[in-house]
């Protein structure tokens, strides 16, 4: 199989003005982590992006879609085998 050729995509560069206190706060987390700053910090701005942005998600839908899809929510669930084997299964805290 042949390599690719595809380059990699250019890293932009991105500057921030951070309290000391907060750049050793995230030092620590980074190292306990395994991680660089740089990684720490984009991979926890990437999921509060994330987060942010399906939290804000919208759906639209008929009314009669809407109508159902709050039955189902509001009915009871199937009986099925897992179900009633979870339900007589003790909790693990007794």
């Amino acid at each position: 199989m042949a390599a690719s050729t595809t380059p990699l995509a250019k890293r932009e560069t991105l500057n921030i003005r951070i309290k000391a206190a907060e750049r050793g706060l995230i030092d620590r987390a980074a190292e306990l982590t395994g991680k660089t700053r740089t990684d720490f910090i984009l991979e926890a701005s990437r999921r509060a992006a994330e987060t942010a942005l399906l939290d804000r998600t919208l759906f639209v839908t008929s009314a009669k879609a809407h109508a159902e899809f709050m039955a189902r929510l509001d009915a009871p669930p199937a009986p099925n085998p897992r179900l009633e084997r979870s339900l007589r299964t003790p909790p693990p805290w007794e």
